[in-house]
């Protein structure tokens, strides 16, 4: 990621810096549906600043967190995050997977760590493996190699399914993590939300479009919305395209996919009957989402 020198918001614009990214935060009972705003917040909170941390609790008023990203996605930050000037008194060696707890965090907001793409989903992409390349792939595990592992799964699994495919797959299989997420939208208490994964765009957009959903908007509203993330990454493209290539993925992968929500709503349709039917079987009822539109819409 090429960042500025400071990440100080203090003077930040809403909209065009590199450093930022387009986050969804739903403040109840506004004039509006639900507010859907650009806000000036860092890519990886982790790399937020005092003045950053004062913006997003004070100014902004977020009371909660919801982090989506992956086991693998924590540790490779954590160890980006020890490795800084300011954090190497300990040789770089040290790093361990348990550093993850140590990644920053903002006092006074409520942090959920909620893997939608985590254990059962992993299971899932493993199941779909050769005999053969599951054998390689829990070799690398054991090892330690969590990259070369993750090669593996991502050309003979991920590459194939797409990224339509893999949305279905988490709407599928992680339909207990989803209600977790969207049950903080329908609790009072829990807003405002700043929700994020690493990129932004699939994870984060797959929640967010069903939030959108259970509001009544307008498809087209939600793939217009959905597409502006395109936009936010613009800046970050090549450090992307670094990423989705190392484990073998194309450029595809990078920006947001031409069919999903489309193609996510014809899924709901075509399997569960229906967006409410998917959500009374995992557990999101009518009564919470009662909640939530309660609380997001005026």
């Amino acid at each position: 990621m090429c960042a500025p020198t400071t990440n100080d918001l203090s003077h930040a614009p809403a909209l065009g810096l590199d450093l930022f990214e387009k986050a969804l935060c739903f403040v109840p009972h506004d004039p509006f549906v639900t507010t859907i705003t650009d806000l000036p917040v860092l890519i990886l909170v982790d790399d937020a600043s005092h003045a950053d941390k004062a913006l997003i609790k004070d100014d902004l008023g977020i009371r909660t967190i919801i982090d989506l990203r992956t086991k693998t996605e924590l540790i490779n930050q954590a160890r980006k995050f020890s490795q800084r000037p300011e954090h190497t008194c300990a040789n770089a060696s040290s790093f361990s997977p348990h550093s993850v707890s140590t990644l920053p965090r903002i006092n006074g907001i409520a942090y959920h760590d909620i893997k939608i793409t985590g254990r059962p989903f992993e299971i899932h992409l493993v199941r779909q493996l050769s005999w053969w390349s599951f054998l390689k792939v829990i070799f690398y595990f054991v090892l330690g190699y969590r990259m070369s592992a993750i090669r593996i799964i991502a050309t003979e699994v991920m590459l194939p399914r797409g990224l339509l495919g893999l949305g279905i797959d988490t709407v599928d299989i992680s339909g207990l993590e989803i209600k977790e997420a969207l049950s903080l939208y329908a609790t009072r208490e829990s807003l405002p939300i700043l929700v994020h994964c690493t990129q932004g765009k699939d994870r984060t957009g797959l929640i967010i479009s069903l939030v959108l959903m259970i509001l009544d908007t307008p498809i087209d509203a939600i793939e217009h919305d959905y597409f502006l993330t395109n936009k936010g990454l613009e800046t970050e493209n090549a450090q992307i395209l670094t990423e989705v290539r190392q484990i073998g993925l194309t450029e595809e992968w990078a920006t947001t996919s031409p069919v999903m929500i489309r193609g996510l709503q014809k899924h709901l349709v075509a399997k569960y009957g229906g967006l409410n039917a998917y959500l009374d079987g995992i557990g999101f009822g009518p009564d919470l989402r009662a909640g939530l539109q309660e609380r997001l819409m005026y």
